[in-house]
């Protein structure tokens, strides 16, 4: 499964991916607000991402920059399968890309194909020190619950208390007084 934005290229890793995957993701500032990623990264780890075959319902992608020599590398974006069967979303962008936008265009690319998918309702956490993925995760229409978690960060080695942010994908939203938030531009 492929997926152009106005400005990204979403496409699966392959195992000849890892090394791109390995120099845009290690960066303990990066690892220390992801779940799932130990701290430090090595190369291995990115050979094993790269090399995780595709769920067909929660699929994971490069978020790629397109361009004359190919697509430069530039983050993840994923639909996880989380407790209780809740569909979740998680995404990382380079720091050279931060403040640009491309972590809510990459965000609301996985929504339309989470709603393509036919998830009606999708979870996504950041961590309570990390309210720049709070702004992406509301600009993408998420809305926060009300809830705190608990979440285990690898790259800590601690549990970290995580904001809990949900949308309903099978109803109109509303943000920033537009129909659709998934239909904005980044």
């Amino acid at each position: 499964m492929f997926f152009r934005s106005e400005r990204l290229f979403l496409r699966p890793a392959w195992p000849e991916d890892w090394s791109d995957l390995f120099h845009a993701v290690a960066d303990a500032e990066i690892c220390r607000n992801l779940a799932a990623v130990p701290w430090p990264y090595h190369p291995q780890d990115a050979q094993v991402f790269a090399a995780l075959p595709q769920d067909p319902r929660y699929p994971h992608f490069l978020v790629t920059l397109p361009g004359r020599d190919g697509g430069e590398t530039i983050g993840t974006v994923a639909l996880l399968r989380g407790a209780a069967g809740r569909t979740e979303l998680g995404y990382w962008i380079t720091r050279a890309h931060w403040g640009r936008g491309f972590a809510t265009e990459a965000v609301r690319a996985a929504l339309v194909l989470a709603r393509t998918l036919g998830h009606g309702l999708v979870h996504a956490a950041h961590f309570h020190d990390n309210p720049a993925s709070g702004r992406v995760l509301r600009k993408a229409g998420f809305r926060p619950s009300g809830t705190i978690e608990t979440c285990f960060s690898q790259a800590r080695g601690e549990t970290v208390a995580a904001i809990h942010h949900a949308i309903q994908l099978d109803t109109p939203n509303d943000c920033d007084d537009e129909p659709d938030p998934l239909m904005r531009a980044a």
